[in-house]
C-alpha cells in the first residue's frame, strides 16, 4: 500500500459528487484501483473515490474540456448514458 500527499492538489470531479480538491491519492497495488482522497468544494467532505469514479475538472488554458461523464451527471443522466428515473 502505498500513500501519495498531491502538492499541489489536483482540481478534480467526483461524480455523484462534484468538484473538489484532491490532495492524496492511496494505491493499494495490483488489481485494486487508485483511490482519490479528495475534499468536494460544496460540503466541505472528504470522500475517498475509486478512480473510475474521478475526472479532471475542465482548463480553458490547456484546452481541456469538460470530460463526458461531468457533462452526462450535471445533465442529470446516469454513467452509461441514458435519462435518470423521476
Amino acid at each position: 500500500m502505498a500513500f501519495q500527499q498531491l502538492d499541489p492538489p489536483l482540481p478534480v470531479h467526483v461524480l455523484d459528487k462534484g468538484p473538489g480538491y484532491a490532495f492524496a491519492v492511496i494505491d493499494y497495488g495490483q488489481e485494486h484501483n487508485l483511490i482519490w482522497v479528495t475534499a468536494i468544494n460544496e460540503t466541505g467532505e472528504i470522500w475517498c473515490a475509486p478512480n473510475p469514479r474521478v475526472r479532471m475538472q475542465a482548463n480553458w488554458t490547456m484546452g481541456r474540456k469538460k470530460p463526458p461523464a461531468v457533462v452526462a451527471a450535471v445533465a442529470g443522466e446516469c454513467s452509461n448514458g441514458e435519462a435518470q428515473a423521476a
